[in-house]
């Protein structure tokens, strides 16, 4: 049995997930032990919303400060919970810049802090070794669903940026399909709600077509997988279509061209049973949408793994990192082989 700190903060900043996991050595059994998100504080909201505009001196500064955060928060998880000891820890970092087709991804909190704070062991870094092998170091979980959720065709993200991960061929395909929370949670705050609950927001809004039909055209969605989206593909695409229109009619528009490409990747994997996780579970309109689309069952699960598994699966992918098993699957992100990937810091 091994016990794994999996940590992740994602692109609509809701906090630091933090998982306690322990595995048996076949690796598909587990076990949850604790889990706690930690809310951002405005103050790093801000460092971290506009780590995208520093510069590298700066960029350089945050990941060692941010990495300090997250040993000071570790520590403080591992003394609130009754837990046996900790082999590992795997941190996703935080994403400052992705751009695979320029060669490069930027993930920020340093893995030696981390383990100069805590004594433990981490791995880190996950997503530049599989950038320098020519893919586009993203989507990472779908090993996980793989190994820890077999049991569904398909698996569907719904967190900054909606994700899905199914077999095709005899392969794991992968690939992120739009931006979800982050669009979505940007247009709740102009509103002065930190994100839609529920969707009851947008469903007070009504749809416009005219800026649908310009959404659903956007390049992007002809293109063919592996393929992985970023903060810069809503700086540079989406809010300049977005931005000039009323908020609750971008967010029910914009529900309504997420729920389009959704169901039409899910109805294109020819799933007929698809696990759903992430913040977005939570929007009912949302997945009404979703639903509308695709004759595919939409299994919602329990709230730790809604709320926590990818935090879980990068528990296993630092698992399998530190065993140097493969943990990247080539056929998920393009690069030129499978491979084990991330940094490895001792204390």
């Amino acid at each position: 049995m091994s016990v794994v700190l999996g940590l992740m903060s994602g692109t609509s900043l809701d906090g630091l997930d933090l998982c306690c996991v322990s595995f048996a050595d076949n690796h598909d059994d587990f076990c949850i032990l604790a889990v706690q998100t930690v809310p951002y504080s405005a103050i790093w909201k801000s460092k971290l919303e506009n780590a995208f505009y520093a510069t590298t001196t700066e960029v350089n500064a945050l990941d060692k400060e941010y990495g300090v955060f997250l040993g000071e928060h570790i520590t403080d998880f591992i003394n609130t919970h009754s837990l046996p000891p900790i082999d590992l820890i795997a941190s996703h970092g935080h994403t400052v810049f992705h751009q695979p087709d320029r060669g490069i991804t930027k993930q920020i909190g340093s893995g030696k802090e981390i383990a100069k704070h805590t004594g433990i062991q981490v791995v880190y870094d996950f997503r530049t070794q599989d950038v320098v092998l020519g893919g586009q170091g993203a989507p990472l979980v779908p090993i996980g669903d793989v190994i820890l959720f077999n049991e569904y065709d398909a698996c569907l993200n719904l967190g900054g940026f909606a994700n899905v991960s199914f077999d095709m061929q005899n392969s794991r395909i992968a690939y992120d399909i739009g931006a979800c929370n982050l669009i979505l949670n940007h247009f709740a705050q102009k509103l002065g709600y930190e994100y839609d609950d529920q969707g009851f927001i947008a469903q007070m809004g009504t749809c416009d077509e005219s800026l649908l039909n310009k959404l659903n055209n956007i390049d992007y969605y002809c293109f063919n997988p592996p393929k992985s989206l970023a903060r810069e593909f809503a700086e540079s695409q989406l809010l300049p279509l977005l931005s000039d229109h009323d908020e609750k009619i971008v967010l029910h528009t914009y529900i309504k061209h997420l729920g389009f490409q959704i169901g039409m990747s899910l109805t294109k994997s020819k799933a007929t049973k698809c696990l759903v996780t992430g913040g977005g579970t939570h929007n009912r309109f949302l997945i009404e949408q979703i639903q509308q689309h695709t004759n595919c069952f939409l299994k919602i699960p329990d709230h730790t793994i809604v709320n926590y598994k990818e935090a879980l699966v990068f528990a296993l992918l630092g698992l399998l990192r530190k065993e140097n098993q493969i943990n990247v699957l080539s056929s998920v992100t393009g690069a030129k082989h499978d491979h084990s990937s991330g940094r490895i810091a001792k204390p």
